[in-house]
Order: C-alpha cells, then structure tokens, then sequence
C-alpha cells in the first residue's frame, strides 16, 4: 500500500516526540534472582546502572511454587540495605498462611516494607498442563494474600492487572471484579502485564476508573530483547503482539546491536505515547538489564538525582 504523502509530510514536521521532554516521572524496576555467578555480576552491575534514576522501588520475582525463595530474600534483603526501596514478590502458590506469614516477616525484618502479592503461576504438571489450586490452608487469590498481608504487618502492597484481560479471567468484567477486591482489601497500585499498543493500557485504565478503582494504574513496560522468547512469554500472559511488531524485528535475530536499537525505540515511543496520556510512572521489566530501561528513561527526561554536593544521591 502506497502511504499518502499529505499525511506523510505533516508527520515529518510534527515536534520531535523526545524534545525537551520535563522528566517529571517516577520509574519502578523488576529484576528476577540470579541462577548464576555471572547471572549475579550482571544483575548487581545493571541495579547500579538505574540505581541514579532514584526509583520509586525495585522489586525482585518469586519462583513458581517458592522454587526462588532463598534467592529472592537474598536480593531482596541487599537492595533494602542500598537507598533503593525494595519490594519483594510473593505468590499464593503451594503454599500455606503461616508459610507466607513466615515469609513476609523474614522481609520486613529484612527492612523490606513493601509486597508485590500475586496469586502466582503453579509449576506445570505430570501432563504439562499448570492449574492453580490453592491449599486447604492457604490463601485462595491475589485479594485474601493481600488482606493476609496487611494483617500481619503494615506492607505497602502492589498487585498484578491486565489490560488484555487475565488469560483464566471468564470476562473483562470479572477480572476487573478481582482487580477492585484486591484494591479493596488494601493494595496500593496495580502494576500491569506488559502490552504493546498505547491505547491497551489507557482505555483499560479508563474501566478501572469507571469502576471506582481510585488507586494508580503502573503500565508494565518489556523491551523486547529477543522477538522468539517475547511470542512465548506473550502467549500465556494474554499479550497481542502486533503484526507491524513482527515485522520491524524480521531479519534481526543475528543482529543483536541494531536489534537494540529498534527494542529501545518501539518502547520508548510507547512509553512517549503512554505519557501523552498522562502517565507519569512506568514500571520496566528488565529481564536483568539495565541498558534499554536507561536509555527510555533518559529519552523521557530524567536524569540521575544529584545531592547539593553535586554527588549521585544513590550512589
């Protein structure tokens, strides 16, 4: 299809979309534990990439079933011993109340005063096939995990949200039902499943509104550093990536460096998009890299926080 040179032309003389943009954001960090030695070096070099960013708080995943549960704790504990507040991950999944209550005093001894509760992926099967099933003993979701939490201690509480609808959701209408029973029992924010069309994220945010969710709506955003691992990621999240998407990362497998350059420039014009639409946090996935969550940081204004001594404040 031939594109309309009209409109074409009108595009080509609009205002840079990264020009002079305030930087008046907060971000927000997920890390995963390191399996590895090298896996470590790189995590802890890319938290100190983004620590001058002064992010709201860095939060680290939980294995399916607690299978990360010394890992985390130990991450965990180390960024709450930086300046960087720490939110850890915690699942409902094959796992009991007092498990999870043991758990989550371990943290707030830790000093960690923050919880991303989730109900969890379950480990799949003897037939492949992975379906959550919470103990007799156990928080049955997302929303009992949160009260159970803000009993036992005072956490400040972030929970999962869906833009596309949770993949076991029977409707939208239902899984904004238990997005608002997890507000409700106290969480703070929802920080969303990754999406890749603006639009996904600030319509589903206008439901959430309509719904009488008052509390913020985080957008979840995943530079794609690989094309293949992000279709089979995306899949069981719900996420629709976009033919056009495809197509711009086609030929770039082998091509790691300017399939970098084409990750940070998709992310960054959704997060431009996203802020157009009054956004002012943004939640990166970073898969344990610093280099493109910084450069859509940087695209969008901000810059690392200086103390009046002109030093790093988070350094």
């Amino acid at each position: 299809m031939t594109s309309n040179p009209v409109s074409e032309a009108e595009r080509a003389w609009n205002p840079p979309l990264f020009a002079d943009v305030p930087g008046d954001i907060g971000v927000s960090f997920e890390f995963f534990p390191p399996k590895t030695p090298a896996m470590e070096a790189t995590l802890w070099e890319s938290f100190e990439t983004l620590k001058p960013l002064a992010p709201r708080f860095v939060s680290v995943t939980y294995g399916a079933g607690g299978s990360t549960r010394e890992r985390t704790h130990n991450t965990v504990a180390r960024i709450a011993g930086s300046v960087v507040p720490a939110a850890a991950h915690l699942t409902c999944v094959d796992a009991s109340c007092d498990d999870i209550a043991e758990v989550a005093e371990a943290y707030w001894e830790a000093g960690v005063r923050h919880i991303v509760a989730l109900r969890g992926d379950p480990p799949k099967g003897p037939n492949g096939v992975a379906r959550f099933e919470a103990r007799p003993n156990g928080y049955a979701n997302a929303a009992a995990l949160v009260a159970g939490l803000k009993r036992h201690r005072d956490f400040e509480v972030s929970v999962g949200c869906y833009p596309e609808v949770h993949p076991e959701a029977s409707c939208a209408a239902a899984d904004m039902d238990a997005l608002k029973a997890k507000i409700d029992a106290g969480a703070s924010r929802g920080i969303s499943q990754f999406f890749f069309e603006p639009e996904t994220f600030l319509r589903f945010r206008d439901r959430a509104a309509a719904a009488g969710i008052s509390a913020e709506m985080v957008p979840g955003i995943l530079p794609v550093t690989n094309f293949a691992n992000l279709k089979r990621m995306a899949g069981p999240c719900g996420t629709q990536v976009p033919d056009w998407m495809a197509r711009l990362f086609e030929g770039l497998d082998d091509k790691p460096a300017a399939r970098q350059l084409v990750a940070a420039t998709v992310a960054a014009e959704l997060c431009r998009r996203l802020y157009a639409g009054g956004v002012r946090h943004f939640h990166f996935y970073t898969l344990n890299r610093a280099e493109l969550a910084y450069a859509i940081c940087h695209m969008l204004g901000l810059r690392p926080q200086l103390t009046p001594t002109g030093l790093e404040a988070a350094a």
